[in-house]
């Protein structure tokens, strides 16, 4: 029908002609099902992404004696181990990982790192290939039954297994013992996700410590043991658990920890039992210990040891962090009816910055993804800072973000802290609670939580400077080559690019789902579904994906198909644009608009020299010459073009005769998928009289012809420019072709000083500045005159 009532305006024709015919792609189709590439759904993990009926998994209980050597800078340690079998099948022997020998001299990492040597390198650069020969590997003296038994064990540099003297059978338990020590890593030589940092000023070092006791590994309905080696950047595949810990440490030491403090009558004073008893009725952190108390305790050493017991349940690690050096503050909120004490530990290095910020993100975090997943259940969440940048663990979490020396700092540096305080607090539930494979895959605990780590910290203030999160923060990344890039399914020692692909991609692709392809309603019931499905359970991606589809209604597997298991990036273009007017076939409104577009089509460079040369032609100067044509005017209405007319429009129906006569404009607008990667169509129209409008094309335009199709705009008004992504949802990697009319945006190039100086924050310029101000005149702000 509309190919009869169309007619093309002659001189308003925008771009070439139309692109090819859709039809289906001969290649891979982007809209095909994720079949083979998931596993078959069965009665442990349903096809709706929720835990199946006979969903089960596997339980370890701890009880952990470890002893901190603050003169050797070392570790030892006993536990005993409860072990569980609630799956269906006998084992033989298990699996327990060794994560500390990262630190072995035998270490598959050490023996496989790649790099290159240089004119220039760092000190730094060579203390790490210097400390190569460090020794930091598990020491294992004992491995006995409960009741004293030896038992027979291998170990496979980070994974140890076990013989067990009779098979475990279903629903029976094992319990056996394990000895071991360890020498602690110098945190700034050896870059590990534990160890020291030591402070030459006064003499003090202060532990982070984690991945420092044998600890099972996961054996699931999924794959059986999960027993990959650690080689640094897969993490922890672990069982959940209730623990008990007793850490024995220097005496002057203030010791923090997953877990609730069992015995604080033995080791703290009356004076800090009281101010952690006034933390629970405050809006504002309270120091549990002060700044000059921890600054005494720095300059004089306590002889003797204390022992701090902490005690957590259904939790899946245990670490903790012991110093002199610590500051200690608290804040205890209400999270759905239950309490949270949030607590941060610092040396004074840390001020003011962390006396100001730390608790305060803390509680922030645990309120904020409470909204988005689940309510956090757990009685504690700490962060700690000293010499571990940023990471993870059960209600305690290692953070950087240090000010300067004088206490200033720039904007980078709280911002930067602030950010990594939220995303370790939030790994509480990405993967503590909701406990994915990370030693496999990395995204589902990193990039899920820099995703709810996003929307978090745009609800701490307005306008945050996020770094990750946003689609227009990922278009360089995706820009890359195909080389340097792995799909985001891919193993965690395996991928490219970590930071980008393992956090920023997921996370992004998160938000477009969010922002423009599900809408937040849809997707904020399936995101915390999923959440309520799986937490203190085992969810692998398929989970994820199904359950995602399940509780928003949407087929997806285009989206998984694409920003997941493939390297495309998205690039919709503008081929061009036809514009048309229906014709109304009245010869007096025709023939006027054909005669308006007659007089303003633009003179030929013949036609304007002509006016200008021909002063008079040969029929100027004979009138005789003129007939019948030199006077007739094909654009004038006929009586016999107005009859036609009034026939025509006789044989239609009303509602014919109406959209005659409607004025509406027709635009034909030519897509094109360059960059391979699905994506929903966002187009803005900007009309003649200056206002806009948005629409939003689901996805599915592109099912029948993935790479190029042509869309059809209906406008009452008409439309001056087209453009696609206009609020860049989609991480377009090239906006050229974005606009029709093509736009040419400028760039920028910089001019610098061949040396530049080193520049201060803005907080240590203004700090210099009201200290020159204050300076009683006539003195001299330092040289000679």
């Amino acid at each position: 029908m509309l190919k009869h009532l169309l007619r093309s305006a002659a001189v308003a024709v925008l771009a070439a002609g139309p692109l090819a015919a859709q039809t289906t792609n001969s290649g891979t189709d982007k809209f095909a099902q994720l079949g083979p590439e998931l596993p078959t759904p069965n009665t442990y993990r349903t096809a709706s992404g929720a835990p199946g009926s006979q969903y089960w998994q596997q339980r370890a209980d701890y009880n952990i004696q470890v002893k901190l050597d603050d003169e050797k800078q070392a570790i030892t340690g006993s536990e005993d181990i409860t072990y569980t079998n609630l799956s269906p099948d006998v084992l033989t022997y298990l699996w327990v990982q060794l994560d500390q020998n990262i630190l072995d001299k035998t270490s598959i990492t050490q023996a496989t790192e790649v790099g290159e040597l240089s004119d220039k390198m760092s000190f730094r650069g060579l203390e790490y290939l210097m400390n190569s020969d460090f020794d930091g590997g598990f020491k294992i003296s004992e491995v006995k039954l409960k009741g004293g038994k030896a038992l027979p064990h291998v170990i496979n540099h980070t994974m140890m297994r076990i013989d067990l003297p009779t098979p475990l059978r279903p629903k029976q338990a094992v319990t056996f013992s394990i000895k071991w020590s360890y020498n602690i890593n110098d945190q700034l030589k050896i870059n590990q996700r534990s160890g020291y940092e030591y402070f030459p000023e006064d003499k003090n070092y202060l532990y982070e410590i984690a991945q420092f006791y044998p600890r099972m590994a996961v054996y699931s309905d999924f794959q059986g043991w999960q027993h990959k080696q650690f080689l640094g950047n897969g993490e922890f595949a672990l069982p959940f658990g209730d623990y008990r810990v007793s850490i024995t440490a220097p005496a002057d030491h203030v010791v923090g920890a997953t877990g609730v403090l069992q015995n604080p009558g033995d080791v703290l004073s009356a004076t800090q039992r009281q101010r952690l008893e006034k933390a629970k009725n405050t809006k504002t952190p309270v120091l549990i210990v002060t700044e000059q108390e921890a600054e005494a305790a720095e300059q004089k050493r306590a002889k003797g040891t204390k022992t701090w017991t902490y005690a957590a349940k259904n939790v899946r690690d245990f670490a903790w962090a012991s110093s002199r050096k610590f500051i200690w503050d608290a804040m205890q909120i209400k999270q759905a009816g239950k309490p949270v004490m949030c607590m941060s530990y610092y040396p004074k290095e840390g001020n003011p910055l962390w006396g100001k910020y730390s608790t305060e993100v803390v509680a922030h975090t645990i309120k904020t993804y409470s909204k988005f997943t689940i309510d956090y259940e757990y009685p504690v969440a700490i962060s700690v800072h000293g010499p571990v940048g940023g990471m993870e663990y059960p209600m305690l979490c290692f953070n950087g973000g240090r000010p300067e020396k004088d206490g200033t700092y720039s904007a980078n540096t709280k911002y930067g802290m602030i950010s990594v305080i939220i995303h370790e607090v939030g790994h509480n539930f990405f993967p503590m609670i909701i406990n994915s494979d990370e030693r496999q895959w990395t995204w589902m605990d990193e990039g899920l939580n820099t995703f709810v780590q996003y929307l978090t910290e745009q609800e701490w203030e307005r306008n945050y400077p996020s770094r990750r999160g946003e689609p227009k923060l990922i278009v360089d990344y995706m820009r890359t080559g195909k080389n340097v890039q792995t799909p985001i399914m891919t193993n965690s020692e395996s991928v490219l690019q970590f930071g980008p692909n393992a956090y920023a991609k997921p996370a992004t692709g998160l938000n477009i789902l969010r922002e423009t392809i599900l809408g937040r309603q849809l997707f904020d019931y399936a995101f915390k579904e999923y959440a309520r499905r799986w937490a203190y359970k085992h969810p692998e991606p398929a989970d994820f994906f199904r359950t995602m589809e399940d509780a928003s209604g949407t087929d997806l597997d285009w989206f998984w198909r694409g920003w997941f298991y493939t390297t495309d990036h998205t690039d919709l273009a503008i081929e061009g644009v036809k514009w048309y007017t229906i014709d109304s076939k009245n010869p007096e409104i025709e023939n006027a608009r054909k005669r308006e577009l007659l007089n303003a089509a633009p003179k030929t460079l013949s036609e304007q020299r002509n006016l200008q040369d021909i002063k008079r032609t040969l029929v100027d100067d004979k009138p005789q010459l003129n007939d019948f044509y030199n006077a007739y005017d094909p654009l004038a209405a006929t009586e016999a073009d107005k009859k036609r007319y009034q026939d025509y429009v006789a044989k239609l129906t009303p509602e014919q005769q109406q959209r005659l006569n409607s004025g509406l404009h027709f635009y034909e607008v030519s897509l094109k998928n360059l960059g391979g990667l699905t994506m929903p169509v966002v187009v803005q129209m900007t009309y003649e009289d200056g206002k806009q409008e948005v629409v939003n094309i689901p996805a599915e335009i592109w099912r029948k012809n993935n790479a190029q199709v042509t869309k059809v705009f209906i406008t009452e008004k008409p439309v001056v420019s087209f453009v696609l992504d206009p609020f860049l949802e989609t991480a377009d990697t090239d906006l050229s072709n974005n606009a029709y009319p093509n736009r040419t945006a400028p760039s920028r190039f910089e001019l610098f000083e061949q040396q530049q100086r080193q520049q201060q924050n803005p907080m240590q310029q203004q700090t210099s500045m009201q200290k020159l101000e204050q300076k009683p005149a006539g003195t001299s702000s330092g040289g000679t005159n």
